[in-house]
């Protein structure tokens, strides 16, 4: 076990997320347990505490609290190893590769980064993604463990610090597609409720979930912010569900799940945010369809549109249905070729 160490980031390690400078730093020491040491206030920037999300940068001190020593390289190896089946998914999963970045097609049910309990992660399988490249590509952006769709990782510290300030100012846009209970109305809209963190139960908050707060309330409100989400609808199953395009203007913790809740509308198989009832009287309840269809969550990143980082050609990518949402789109009788590629581009 180490002592209490103060490290200052170089100018070499850029300006990045606290936990990924920490994971750098510290490569035995789970992502679950950053978060921890950050929410307990062990770990401080520049004597002040930090979220693991809080970005620091060249000329910062960073408190590091004790830490379990640094496993055997032999122990090391091993868990980190990544086996033949899931270098080959992550390979398979590729939707666009260049000199400087790349995109997947994330598959439902694999988180981003490793968290409480979990050990196989797309951040932890990205070392089977370095092919020509000699660093593993870096994360720069999230989804959901159960939401699919386009991901993208960078294959430089540069570009990842590019890419980062592209999403922090919006310079990118996210389309995703879900299936919703019931029709909204109007067929084309905005959502503008502001989203807070709900505590969950348990010592280490388990169910926390977002919650919506009415425009009007969101600055009166502690630690609110502000969210908006544009939605049209695509296609619809009576008035009994509806396939719907979703844009996050902002991009929150869990938005896109808790703004369709809130109108009436929850996504498809989500039990955070849509419970477990078969009807849909409008007010955040009738995720349940039955059958297969319940059984996942129907969120998909359908397309991410960008500037390249390193040429500034504009970028378009686009990620195919995973295997359960195209056996409900079948069931539907929902078809990809009969619905623009980006409503809202149709409509301005």
């Amino acid at each position: 076990m180490s002592g209490v160490q103060t490290l200052t980031v170089t100018p070499e390690e850029g300006e990045q997320r606290l936990d990924r400078w920490f994971r750098r730093r510290f490569p035995h020491v789970p992502q679950g347990r950053i978060e921890k040491m950050c929410r307990k206030g062990e770990i401080r920037v520049d004597g002040a505490r930090a979220r693991a999300a809080s970005r620091v940068g060249p000329g910062q001190s960073i408190r590091v609290p004790p830490l379990p020593d640094q496993p055997a390289p032999e122990r090391a190896r091993e868990a980190t190893a990544i086996s033949d089946a899931d270098a080959a998914m992550m390979r398979a999963a590729v939707l666009y590769r260049d000199d400087h970045l790349l995109a997947i097609n994330k598959p439902p049910g694999l988180p981003t980064q490793g968290g409480t309990g979990q050990t196989r992660h797309v951040d932890g399988l990205a070392e089977a993604l370095c092919f020509d490249a000699g660093e593993k590509p870096r994360l720069v952006h999230r989804l959901d463990r159960d939401t699919s769709g386009v991901l993208l990782l960078a294959r430089s510290r540069a570009v990842a610090a590019a890419l980062t300030r592209a999403f922090s100012a919006r310079d990118t846009r996210k389309l995703y597609w879900a299936a919703v209970a019931g029709v909204p109305h109007p067929a084309m809209g905005t959502i503008r409720y502001g989203l807070v963190k709900a505590p969950g139960h348990g010592a280490r908050g388990e169910a926390e979930k977002m919650r919506c707060i009415h425009p009007d309330l969101v600055d009166e409100t502690p630690d609110a912010k502000r969210a908006v989400t544009d939605y049209a609808v695509l296609s619809a199953l009576g008035g009994r569900c509806a396939w719907v395009a979703l844009v996050p203007v902002t991009g929150r913790t869990h938005q896109l799940r808790a703004h369709m809740a809130e109108i009436g509308h929850p996504i498809v198989g989500d039990g955070k945010y849509g419970g477990s009832g078969q009807d849909n009287p409008g007010d955040g309840w009738g995720a349940q369809l039955g059958g297969e269809i319940s059984r996942k969550l129907h969120l998909h990143a359908r397309q991410i549109t960008l500037a390249h980082p390193v040429t500034g050609a504009r970028l378009t990518l686009t990620a195919p249905l995973p295997p359960h949402m195209q056996r409900t789109w079948q069931a539907f009788d929902w078809r990809v070729a009969d619905v623009p590629a980006d409503p809202f581009a149709e409509e301005a």
